[in-house]
């Protein structure tokens, strides 16, 4: 096969619709945009949002809450995900892994279980987590 020989798949191309060729082809005269008014103009673009001169939704809905710009949302990683990584995990392990974002600080929670002894580096720990990898003769290391 060539490239002069490739086309489209059956049926996955339509012809472009010709627009304004006459009364007979269904779309002659205003050519399929009504008569007159902004959206039959060239050029014309709506705002999104714009709802016709009707007060928009974004402006009727009320304003509530406030975000928080110091809040710091830090990715979780479960003790049982940690066996198996070696003896020292780190951030940059569990990123390479594929198991956190890495550029965001890590939290470690308890949910799962851990045998072997290792030594935990992250950014947070839930209390429950600690008291499980401290149990199993590992180490927690909280990074600034």
């Amino acid at each position: 096969m060539k490239l002069h020989d490739l086309s489209p798949a059956k049926g996955s191309t339509h012809s472009r619709k010709r627009v304004g060729r006459g009364k007979g082809s269904g779309l002659g005269k205003t050519a399929g945009k009504g008569h007159k008014g902004g959206q039959s103009r060239s050029g014309y673009s709506q705002r999104p949002g714009f709802e016709g001169g009707q007060m928009p939704l974004i402006r009727r809905v009320p304003k509530r809450g406030f975000t928080n710009e110091f809040r710091v949302e830090y990715v979780v990683v479960n003790v049982g995900k940690l066996e198996g990584l070696g003896k020292t995990v780190t951030p940059e392990l569990l990123a390479e892994r594929g198991l956190v974002h890495p550029k965001r600080p890590v939290k470690v929670l308890a949910l799962g279980e851990i045998k072997s002894a290792i030594t935990v580096s992250a950014h947070k720990f839930s209390a429950a987590a600690r008291t499980k990898i401290e149990a199993a003769g590992g180490r927690c290391e909280e990074l600034g």
